[in-house]
Protein backbone atom coordinates (compact mmCIF):
# COMPACT_ATOMS: atom_id res chain seq x y z
CA UNK A 1 0.00 0.00 0.00
CA UNK A 2 2.75 2.46 0.92
CA UNK A 3 4.69 1.80 -2.29
CA UNK A 4 1.52 2.68 -4.18
CA UNK A 5 1.11 5.87 -2.15
CA UNK A 6 4.71 6.95 -2.82
CA UNK A 7 4.11 6.45 -6.55
CA UNK A 8 1.03 8.67 -6.27
CA UNK A 9 3.14 11.44 -4.74
CA UNK A 10 5.56 11.13 -7.66
CA UNK A 11 2.66 11.26 -10.11
CA UNK A 12 1.29 14.44 -8.50
CA UNK A 13 4.69 16.10 -8.91
CA UNK A 14 4.77 14.92 -12.52
CA UNK A 15 1.25 16.24 -13.20
CA UNK A 16 2.06 19.64 -11.72
CA UNK A 17 5.08 19.82 -14.02
CA UNK A 18 3.10 18.77 -17.09
CA UNK A 19 0.37 21.33 -16.42
CA UNK A 20 3.01 24.05 -16.43
CA UNK A 21 4.35 22.88 -19.81
CA UNK A 22 3.57 25.47 -22.54
CA UNK A 23 2.76 22.68 -25.01
CA UNK A 24 0.19 21.13 -22.65
CA UNK A 25 -1.33 24.50 -21.75
CA UNK A 26 -2.33 25.05 -25.39
CA UNK A 27 -3.96 21.59 -25.58
CA UNK A 28 -7.18 22.27 -23.67
CA UNK A 29 -8.43 18.67 -23.78
CA UNK A 30 -5.12 17.30 -22.49
CA UNK A 31 -5.01 20.00 -19.80
CA UNK A 32 -8.53 19.10 -18.69
CA UNK A 33 -7.66 15.38 -18.48
CA UNK A 34 -4.52 16.08 -16.44
CA UNK A 35 -6.46 18.40 -14.13
CA UNK A 36 -9.08 15.72 -13.55
CA UNK A 37 -6.39 13.15 -12.70
CA UNK A 38 -4.70 15.63 -10.34
CA UNK A 39 -7.96 16.38 -8.51
CA UNK A 40 -8.54 12.64 -8.06
CA UNK A 41 -5.07 12.08 -6.58
CA UNK A 42 -4.87 15.13 -4.32
CA UNK A 43 -7.19 13.85 -1.50
CA UNK A 44 -5.19 10.59 -1.29
CA UNK A 45 -1.83 12.36 -1.24
CA UNK A 46 -3.06 14.87 1.34
CA UNK A 47 -4.27 12.05 3.61
CA UNK A 48 -0.95 10.23 3.16
CA UNK A 49 1.07 13.33 4.08
CA UNK A 50 -1.04 13.63 7.24
CA UNK A 51 -0.43 9.95 7.96
CA UNK A 52 3.35 10.36 7.62
CA UNK A 53 3.38 13.35 9.98
CA UNK A 54 1.26 11.47 12.52
CA UNK A 55 3.54 8.45 12.18
CA UNK A 56 6.57 10.64 12.90
CA UNK A 57 4.82 12.18 15.93
CA UNK A 58 3.89 8.70 17.16
CA UNK A 59 7.49 7.47 16.93
CA UNK A 60 8.58 10.57 18.88
CA UNK A 61 5.98 9.96 21.58
CA UNK A 62 7.10 6.32 21.80
CA UNK A 63 10.72 7.40 22.38
CA UNK A 64 9.67 9.86 25.09
CA UNK A 65 7.53 7.17 26.79
CA UNK A 66 10.48 4.77 26.87
CA UNK A 67 12.98 7.34 28.14
CA UNK A 68 11.16 9.27 30.91
CA UNK A 69 11.26 8.07 34.53
CA UNK A 70 9.09 10.68 36.23
CA UNK A 71 5.63 9.16 36.92
CA UNK A 72 3.67 12.29 35.99
CA UNK A 73 5.62 12.81 32.76
CA UNK A 74 5.26 9.14 31.91
CA UNK A 75 1.48 9.38 32.32
CA UNK A 76 1.33 12.38 29.97
CA UNK A 77 3.58 10.61 27.47
CA UNK A 78 1.35 7.51 27.63
CA UNK A 79 -1.76 9.59 26.91
CA UNK A 80 -0.08 11.21 23.88
CA UNK A 81 1.19 7.83 22.69
CA UNK A 82 -2.27 6.24 22.89
CA UNK A 83 -3.95 9.21 21.19
CA UNK A 84 -1.53 9.15 18.26
CA UNK A 85 -1.78 5.36 17.92
CA UNK A 86 -5.56 5.59 17.55
CA UNK A 87 -5.23 8.48 15.09
CA UNK A 88 -2.71 6.47 13.10
CA UNK A 89 -5.07 3.47 12.93
CA UNK A 90 -7.93 5.71 11.76
CA UNK A 91 -5.73 7.28 9.08
CA UNK A 92 -4.66 3.85 7.82
CA UNK A 93 -8.32 2.87 7.39
CA UNK A 94 -9.01 6.15 5.59
CA UNK A 95 -6.11 5.50 3.22
CA UNK A 96 -7.37 1.99 2.45
CA UNK A 97 -10.75 3.40 1.50
CA UNK A 98 -9.21 6.18 -0.61
CA UNK A 99 -7.14 3.60 -2.49
CA UNK A 100 -10.21 1.64 -3.58
CA UNK A 101 -10.44 2.07 -7.40
CA UNK A 102 -12.86 4.83 -8.34
CA UNK A 103 -15.60 4.55 -10.95
CA UNK A 104 -14.23 6.46 -13.93
CA UNK A 105 -17.70 7.84 -14.56
CA UNK A 106 -17.99 9.48 -11.13
CA UNK A 107 -16.72 12.87 -12.31
CA UNK A 108 -19.23 13.07 -15.17
CA UNK A 109 -22.50 14.91 -15.63
CA UNK A 110 -25.62 12.76 -15.72
CA UNK A 111 -29.03 12.32 -17.29
CA UNK A 112 -31.90 11.35 -14.99
CA UNK A 113 -35.19 9.76 -16.02
CA UNK A 114 -38.10 9.70 -13.59
CA UNK A 115 -41.19 7.70 -14.55
CA UNK A 116 -44.47 7.16 -12.74
CA UNK A 117 -45.10 3.51 -11.90
CA UNK A 118 -47.99 1.79 -10.18
CA UNK A 119 -50.50 4.08 -8.56
CA UNK A 120 -52.10 6.11 -11.34
CA UNK A 121 -52.31 9.86 -10.76
CA UNK A 122 -50.78 9.55 -7.31
CA UNK A 123 -47.70 7.91 -8.87
CA UNK A 124 -47.45 10.78 -11.35
CA UNK A 125 -47.63 13.31 -8.51
CA UNK A 126 -44.90 11.38 -6.68
CA UNK A 127 -42.73 11.48 -9.82
CA UNK A 128 -43.16 15.26 -9.80
CA UNK A 129 -42.15 15.34 -6.11
CA UNK A 130 -38.99 13.38 -6.92
CA UNK A 131 -38.22 15.75 -9.78
CA UNK A 132 -38.51 18.75 -7.44
CA UNK A 133 -36.46 16.97 -4.75
CA UNK A 134 -33.58 16.25 -7.10
CA UNK A 135 -33.77 19.70 -8.71
CA UNK A 136 -33.54 21.40 -5.32
CA UNK A 137 -30.65 19.18 -4.30
CA UNK A 138 -28.83 20.05 -7.52
CA UNK A 139 -29.40 23.76 -6.83
CA UNK A 140 -27.92 23.34 -3.35
CA UNK A 141 -24.84 21.76 -4.94
CA UNK A 142 -24.53 24.55 -7.49
CA UNK A 143 -25.19 22.20 -10.42
CA UNK A 144 -26.93 23.22 -13.63
CA UNK A 145 -30.27 21.46 -14.30
CA UNK A 146 -31.95 21.39 -17.72
CA UNK A 147 -35.26 19.76 -18.60
CA UNK A 148 -34.98 17.57 -21.70
CA UNK A 149 -38.37 15.91 -22.10
CA UNK A 150 -41.56 15.51 -20.07
CA UNK A 151 -45.11 14.20 -20.18
CA UNK A 152 -47.41 16.00 -17.75
CA UNK A 153 -50.75 14.95 -16.33
CA UNK A 154 -53.68 17.25 -15.78
CA UNK A 155 -53.10 17.54 -12.02
CA UNK A 156 -49.47 18.61 -12.06
CA UNK A 157 -47.84 15.19 -12.08
CA UNK A 158 -45.43 13.63 -14.54
CA UNK A 159 -45.90 10.38 -16.38
CA UNK A 160 -42.22 10.84 -17.15
CA UNK A 161 -39.65 13.62 -16.91
CA UNK A 162 -36.05 13.61 -18.14
CA UNK A 163 -33.43 16.10 -17.01
CA UNK A 164 -29.76 16.76 -17.66
CA UNK A 165 -27.54 17.77 -14.73
CA UNK A 166 -24.08 19.31 -15.08
CA UNK A 167 -21.71 19.60 -12.13
CA UNK A 168 -18.32 18.43 -10.87
CA UNK A 169 -18.67 14.87 -9.60
CA UNK A 170 -22.43 14.90 -10.14
CA UNK A 171 -22.81 11.31 -11.36
CA UNK A 172 -20.67 9.96 -8.53
CA UNK A 173 -23.01 11.60 -6.03
CA UNK A 174 -26.28 10.53 -7.65
CA UNK A 175 -25.65 7.12 -9.23
CA UNK A 176 -27.16 5.25 -6.28
CA UNK A 177 -30.57 6.87 -6.84
CA UNK A 178 -31.40 4.45 -9.66
CA UNK A 179 -34.20 2.03 -8.87
CA UNK A 180 -37.83 1.95 -7.75
CA UNK A 181 -38.87 4.56 -5.19
CA UNK A 182 -42.06 3.87 -3.23
CA UNK A 183 -44.32 6.39 -1.51
CA UNK A 184 -46.88 5.75 1.24
CA UNK A 185 -49.29 8.63 1.92
CA UNK A 186 -52.91 9.72 1.84
CA UNK A 187 -53.77 11.05 -1.65
CA UNK A 188 -55.62 14.36 -1.90
CA UNK A 189 -58.46 12.52 -3.62
CA UNK A 190 -58.87 10.00 -0.77
CA UNK A 191 -61.92 11.05 1.23
CA UNK A 192 -61.54 8.42 3.97
CA UNK A 193 -57.91 9.21 4.76
CA UNK A 194 -56.51 5.82 3.79
CA UNK A 195 -52.81 5.48 3.07
CA UNK A 196 -52.04 4.45 -0.50
CA UNK A 197 -48.80 3.02 -1.87
CA UNK A 198 -47.50 4.22 -5.23
CA UNK A 199 -44.16 4.03 -7.00
CA UNK A 200 -41.90 5.78 -9.47
CA UNK A 201 -38.70 4.58 -11.12
CA UNK A 202 -35.49 6.59 -11.32
CA UNK A 203 -32.65 5.96 -13.77
CA UNK A 204 -29.36 7.87 -13.54
CA UNK A 205 -27.05 7.63 -16.57
CA UNK A 206 -23.55 9.11 -16.91
CA UNK A 207 -23.20 11.54 -19.80
CA UNK A 208 -20.64 10.13 -22.23
CA UNK A 209 -18.46 11.56 -24.98
CA UNK A 210 -18.78 10.74 -28.68
CA UNK A 211 -15.59 8.68 -28.59
CA UNK A 212 -16.99 6.31 -25.95
CA UNK A 213 -19.96 5.17 -28.05
CA UNK A 214 -19.97 4.73 -31.82
CA UNK A 215 -23.29 5.52 -33.49
CA UNK A 216 -23.83 4.88 -37.18
CA UNK A 217 -26.06 7.66 -38.60
CA UNK A 218 -27.66 5.04 -40.86
CA UNK A 219 -29.01 3.34 -37.73
CA UNK A 220 -31.03 6.40 -36.72
CA UNK A 221 -34.56 7.52 -37.53
CA UNK A 222 -35.03 11.19 -36.65
CA UNK A 223 -38.50 12.72 -36.37
CA UNK A 224 -39.46 16.29 -35.52
CA UNK A 225 -42.63 17.57 -33.90
CA UNK A 226 -44.01 20.58 -32.06
CA UNK A 227 -43.06 21.05 -28.43
CA UNK A 228 -45.87 20.87 -25.92
CA UNK A 229 -46.58 21.01 -22.20
CA UNK A 230 -44.54 23.60 -20.31
CA UNK A 231 -44.37 27.02 -21.88
CA UNK A 232 -47.98 28.21 -22.15
CA UNK A 233 -48.18 30.91 -24.79
CA UNK A 234 -44.52 30.37 -25.63
CA UNK A 235 -44.90 26.78 -26.79
CA UNK A 236 -43.25 26.49 -30.19
CA UNK A 237 -45.49 26.72 -33.23
CA UNK A 238 -42.85 25.04 -35.40
CA UNK A 239 -41.38 21.55 -35.27
CA UNK A 240 -38.37 22.09 -33.01
CA UNK A 241 -38.79 19.01 -30.79
CA UNK A 242 -36.76 15.96 -31.85
CA UNK A 243 -37.33 12.23 -31.43
CA UNK A 244 -34.52 9.81 -32.32
CA UNK A 245 -34.96 6.05 -32.72
CA UNK A 246 -31.88 3.82 -32.66
CA UNK A 247 -33.03 0.96 -34.88
CA UNK A 248 -30.59 -1.80 -33.80
CA UNK A 249 -31.44 -1.44 -30.09
CA UNK A 250 -34.97 -0.06 -30.34
CA UNK A 251 -34.04 2.78 -27.95
CA UNK A 252 -36.13 5.93 -28.43
CA UNK A 253 -35.13 9.33 -27.01
CA UNK A 254 -36.69 12.76 -27.32
CA UNK A 255 -35.98 16.36 -26.38
CA UNK A 256 -38.27 19.38 -26.58
CA UNK A 257 -36.71 21.84 -24.12
CA UNK A 258 -34.76 24.08 -26.51
CA UNK A 259 -36.25 26.50 -29.05
CA UNK A 260 -33.82 25.29 -31.69
CA UNK A 261 -34.25 21.96 -33.48
CA UNK A 262 -30.44 21.67 -33.67
CA UNK A 263 -30.06 22.11 -29.90
CA UNK A 264 -32.80 19.56 -29.18
CA UNK A 265 -31.11 17.12 -31.54
CA UNK A 266 -27.79 17.57 -29.74
CA UNK A 267 -29.40 16.96 -26.36
CA UNK A 268 -31.28 13.91 -27.65
CA UNK A 269 -28.03 12.48 -29.01
CA UNK A 270 -26.45 12.94 -25.56
CA UNK A 271 -29.31 10.95 -24.07
CA UNK A 272 -28.97 8.23 -26.70
CA UNK A 273 -25.22 7.91 -26.13
CA UNK A 274 -25.82 7.60 -22.38
CA UNK A 275 -28.39 4.82 -22.86
CA UNK A 276 -26.22 2.90 -25.32
CA UNK A 277 -23.26 3.26 -22.97
CA UNK A 278 -25.28 1.86 -20.07
CA UNK A 279 -26.41 -1.07 -22.24
CA UNK A 280 -22.77 -1.72 -23.15
CA UNK A 281 -21.72 -1.71 -19.48
CA UNK A 282 -24.56 -4.05 -18.50
CA UNK A 283 -23.53 -6.51 -21.22
CA UNK A 284 -19.94 -6.41 -19.99
CA UNK A 285 -20.87 -6.95 -16.35
CA UNK A 286 -23.25 -9.79 -17.26
CA UNK A 287 -20.37 -11.70 -18.85
CA UNK A 288 -18.28 -11.54 -15.67
CA UNK A 289 -18.87 -13.76 -12.63
CA UNK A 290 -20.37 -11.28 -10.18
CA UNK A 291 -18.97 -11.41 -6.68
CA UNK A 292 -20.04 -7.90 -5.92
CA UNK A 293 -23.77 -7.88 -6.62
CA UNK A 294 -25.08 -5.75 -3.75
CA UNK A 295 -28.21 -3.77 -4.57
CA UNK A 296 -26.25 -0.55 -4.37
CA UNK A 297 -24.16 -1.51 -7.36
CA UNK A 298 -26.44 -3.80 -9.33
CA UNK A 299 -28.44 -0.96 -10.86
CA UNK A 300 -31.34 -3.36 -11.38
CA UNK A 301 -34.30 -1.16 -12.24
CA UNK A 302 -36.68 -3.60 -10.50
CA UNK A 303 -34.96 -3.09 -7.15
CA UNK A 304 -37.13 -1.31 -4.58
CA UNK A 305 -34.47 1.01 -3.25
CA UNK A 306 -36.34 3.39 -0.98
CA UNK A 307 -39.67 4.03 0.74
CA UNK A 308 -41.02 7.50 1.61
CA UNK A 309 -43.65 7.21 4.35
CA UNK A 310 -45.37 10.57 4.81
CA UNK A 311 -47.60 9.75 7.83
CA UNK A 312 -44.50 8.77 9.83
CA UNK A 313 -42.21 11.40 8.24
CA UNK A 314 -39.95 8.42 7.52
CA UNK A 315 -37.51 7.51 4.74
CA UNK A 316 -36.08 3.99 4.56
CA UNK A 317 -33.32 2.98 2.18
CA UNK A 318 -33.72 -0.78 1.87
CA UNK A 319 -30.26 -1.46 0.42
CA UNK A 320 -28.38 -0.43 3.54
CA UNK A 321 -31.16 -0.73 6.13
CA UNK A 322 -31.09 3.00 6.91
CA UNK A 323 -34.19 4.71 8.34
CA UNK A 324 -34.41 8.48 8.86
CA UNK A 325 -37.29 10.49 10.32
CA UNK A 326 -36.77 13.70 8.37
CA UNK A 327 -38.78 13.07 5.21
CA UNK A 328 -39.99 16.67 5.18
CA UNK A 329 -36.40 17.89 4.77
CA UNK A 330 -35.29 15.14 2.40
CA UNK A 331 -38.20 15.73 0.00
CA UNK A 332 -37.18 19.40 0.04
CA UNK A 333 -33.77 18.48 -1.35
CA UNK A 334 -31.67 17.89 1.79
CA UNK A 335 -30.16 14.64 0.53
CA UNK A 336 -26.54 14.96 1.64
CA UNK A 337 -26.86 12.75 4.74
CA UNK A 338 -28.66 9.98 2.87
CA UNK A 339 -26.33 10.03 -0.13
CA UNK A 340 -23.23 10.03 2.07
CA UNK A 341 -24.42 6.89 3.88
CA UNK A 342 -24.87 5.14 0.52
CA UNK A 343 -21.39 6.20 -0.58
CA UNK A 344 -19.87 4.95 2.70
CA UNK A 345 -21.65 1.60 2.33
CA UNK A 346 -20.37 1.31 -1.23
CA UNK A 347 -16.78 2.12 -0.28
CA UNK A 348 -16.90 -0.32 2.66
CA UNK A 349 -18.21 -3.13 0.47
CA UNK A 350 -15.56 -2.44 -2.18
CA UNK A 351 -12.86 -2.44 0.50
CA UNK A 352 -14.01 -5.83 1.79
CA UNK A 353 -14.00 -7.20 -1.76
CA UNK A 354 -10.51 -5.83 -2.45
CA UNK A 355 -9.29 -7.47 0.75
Amino acid sequence: MFDKLEKMIERVRELNGLMSDPVVITDHRRLRELGKELRALEPVVKAYEKYKKTRSDFEGAKEVLESVADAEMKELAQEEHDRLRKELTDLEEELKILLVPQDRNDSKNFIMEIRAGTGGEEAALFAADLYRMYSRYAERKGWNVSLMDWNETGKGGFKEVILSVEGEGAYGMMKFESGVHRVQRVPETEAQGRVHTSAASVVVLPEVEDVEVEINPADLTIDTYRSGGKGGQNVNKVETAVRITHKPSGIVVACQQERSQFQNRERAMKMLRAKLYETKLQEQSASVTAQRRSMIKSGDRSDKVRTYNFPQNRVTDHRIGLTLYNLDRIIDGELDGLIEQLRIADRTEKLQTEA
